[in-house]
């Protein structure tokens, strides 16, 4: 089959596929502008999404140290709980019948009470007391003396704490 084509049907099959062309040009940079924008919203997402992992990262590195920290500060705790028990329950205990206790005293005035001669010896030792300044009670005057322990026996007849060795007398107005 043959067909003939007349000149105005050219014309209108030319201004047809112009104004197709137009249409495509137009669409294919609407087409273009829509994945151009697509790509810079990618692209944000991708920035904020590593930013948002770095934060992640930190905030997790952050969180490890506070536990660690809370961790210690809550055995600490555990540790001063104990020991304020156990100081409780010997603060509360009756004293027994020849309990001693040590006193520590400084050019005579006294400076702390342990439960016994080592545990004055030792501690104060940590503080710098060489073993060899201590002195134990005598006649010399307390003031005289640097470093002096004595030690303190409970008597339950008095209800209270009594000297282990008695102070000698010292003469008044020439009596003895």
């Amino acid at each position: 089959m043959i067909r003939i084509v007349t000149t105005p049907r050219l014309e209108s099959l030319e201004c047809a596929s112009r104004t197709a062309r137009e249409q495509v040009r137009e669409v294919a940079g609407s087409a273009n502008e829509a994945f151009g924008e697509h790509v810079r919203e990618l692209y944000a997402v991708i920035d904020r999404a590593e930013r948002a992992e770095a934060t992640a990262s930190e905030v997790a590195e952050i969180l490890a140290r506070t536990r660690k920290e809370l961790s210690a500060a809550r055995e600490e705790l555990l540790l001063k709980d104990i020991e304020i028990r156990r100081l409780r329950e010997e603060l509360e205990g009756e004293p027994v019948e020849g309990q001693t206790l040590t006193l520590l005293s400084h050019y005579g005035e006294p400076h702390t009470v342990y439960a016994s001669r080592e545990e004055a010896e030792g501690d104060t030792a940590t503080h710098g007391v060489p073993a060899d300044a201590w002195v134990p009670a005598s006649g010399r005057p307390e003031a005289d003396v640097q470093w002096r322990c004595e030690s303190f026996i409970y008597d339950a007849a008095s209800k209270g704490f009594r000297r282990v060795f008695m102070a000698f007398p010292e003469p008044v107005g020439g009596a003895a």
